[in-house]
């Protein structure tokens, strides 16, 4: 995903909460496409990203947070900026 912005802050709150190694790039992380990031993996994700960044994501937030670009998506709808 070469158009995807990079966060090193929102990448270290997905290796957290999924406890993904270095190895893994999380640019390329999906929902489902990586064992650790299964419906339990979603919520953890989910409470990492409201407590890094102070937000509230609701329920349409939650459904679409399918991959990491949408991560970076829904922050910047919020407000957030994830810088490079």
């Amino acid at each position: 995903m070469s158009d995807t912005l990079v966060s090193p802050a929102l990448t270290e709150v997905f290796r957290q909460a999924l406890s993904l190694p270095e190895s893994v790039d999380v640019s390329a992380l999906a929902y489902g496409n990586h064992e650790n990031w299964d419906s339990v993996g979603h919520m953890i994700l989910v409470a990492e990203i409201e407590d890094a960044y102070g937000v509230l994501l609701d329920t349409d937030d939650v459904i679409g947070l399918s991959d990491y670009q949408a991560a970076v998506d829904l922050l910047g709808r919020l407000g957030v900026v994830c810088e490079p």
